[in-house]
């Protein structure tokens, strides 16, 4: 079974490619012009063991906005078009993953119906910037991140911060919980045949 997919994405704001293999051992190679979101990237792979390569070319001198977003809908889409059928995967997943204070906890289904609750964050964390030198990772765009891939991998995701203070440890945490949950959801599981659901479909 082969579980790859690419997606290319262009507007007058970005063009992207995205490559997933959900059978990967987490190897990526990453450049979306934001050198946070690029290290949010790396680690959802790392994390998840989804290979990911991502090429992107958008109008950061605006800001990162539009890059980060048109990354997030290509990465869903990808994701949802190697997960195929859906045969034989394990479907759930579940992660709590701490960061040194901070605490993040995710759950996924890969249930085919687009759903996302993203909570626990504390005041004032949308109006954070996150980075070094060249472009800022807002930190309003992870709620935005988490809602946008649910809705092109149509899955369902629950992401809950359970503790927390420094924003760059907050969002790691996120991610890092977001990619093991996703890396039990995807497996194959060999006990499972067919889809697993009593409905027959996902």
């Amino acid at each position: 079974m082969n579980r790859t997919a690419t997606i290319n994405r262009s507007t007058s704001e970005t063009t992207i490619e995205v490559y997933v293999n959900l059978d990967g051992t987490g190897a990526s190679e990453i450049a979306t012009g934001i050198g946070f979101f690029d290290h949010m990237l790396t680690a959802l792979s790392k994390h998840s063991l989804i290979d990911l390569r991502v090429a992107a070319k958008g109008d950061t001198w605006i800001d990162g906005h539009h890059s980060i977003e048109d990354v997030t809908i290509a990465l869903g889409q990808a994701i949802a078009q190697a997960l195929g059928d859906k045969a034989g995967i394990t479907r759930f997943g579940e992660a709590t993953v701490p960061l040194d204070e901070a605490l993040a906890h995710c759950v996924v289904d890969i249930s085919g119906r687009p759903f996302c609750s993203f909570t626990g964050e504390p005041e004032g964390m949308e109006f954070v910037r996150i980075g070094g030198e060249g472009v800022l990772y807002p930190g309003s765009m992870t709620s935005h991140v988490f809602h946008s891939l649910a809705t092109n991998a149509q899955i369902c995701v629950h992401s809950r911060l359970l503790a927390g203070r420094e924003p760059h440890h907050i969002v790691e945490a996120e991610f890092k919980a977001l990619a093991r949950a996703l890396r039990a959801a995807v497996a194959l599981d060999p006990r499972v045949s067919g889809v697993p659901s009593t409905k027959g479909a996902l």
